[in-house]
């Protein structure tokens, strides 16, 4: 057994390539063999983003607080809300984020892949695609 006390964790600022708007990502975390687990507990300032992703093995985010969409590439996108809990399949090209004027944090879980991989990261959602949502 390991306890990780939450002053060890450490907050981080979403990197500019990943994320459009505020975004801070609190660790919880980090795949280490054999574990292949990663989780992290998210903030998103009001109208904050993920850039088109998509997961080797699977992601599972639950709603924590606030209001935020999720889009799969090629579908309408779906607000969300505390308490949901959206699966996304492996290889499911996906964003998502805050609601326009409303925060979300939301957990976030994937599985890394056999070389330790747990997100490829693509286009920035665009003011009009992320505009459609609404």
């Amino acid at each position: 057994m390991k306890i990780v006390k939450s002053g060890d964790r450490g907050c981080r600022k979403g990197p500019g390539d990943w994320f459009t708007g505020d975004v801070w990502i609190d660790g919880i975390v980090e795949a280490a063999a054999p574990s292949r687990l990663q989780a992290a507990r998210v903030t998103f300032s009001p109208g904050a983003r993920t850039a088109w992703h998509r997961h080797p093995v699977v992601q599972v985010l639950e709603v924590i607080s606030g209001l935020g969409w999720v889009q799969l590439e090629g579908q309408a996108a779906q607000a969300i809300h505390p308490g949901d809990v959206v699966v996304i399949g492996a290889g499911e090209n996906h964003w998502h984020g805050a609601q326009a004027g409303r925060t979300m944090v939301h957990l976030a879980m994937q599985q890394a892949d056999d070389s330790g991989s747990t997100v490829a990261w693509g286009a920035k959602v665009t003011d009009e695609e992320y505009g459609a949502a609404g």
